[in-house]
């Protein structure tokens, strides 16, 4: 289960499939979110975008499983 205080690179080392979703928030960003973020926990990095944690969650544990 992916949780907030989880990192990016861990998170897509461990889960390649993940990759995708994070990548469809390149364009809300405006770079590369998987050259810029990986050091980031899911939580620094939807504070950074003001994106829904809760979502960005959501979407990646439906995805891993």
């Amino acid at each position: 289960m992916i949780t907030k205080d989880m990192v990016i690179l861990n998170i897509v080392e461990d889960y390649p499939s993940t990759e995708d979703i994070f990548r469809s928030y390149d364009e809300i960003a405006g770079k590369c979110t998987m050259c810029h973020n990986l050091f980031d926990t899911l939580e620094e990095f939807a504070k950074l975008y003001d994106i829904s944690l809760d979502d960005l969650i959501n979407k990646l544990n439906r995805k891993i499983n």
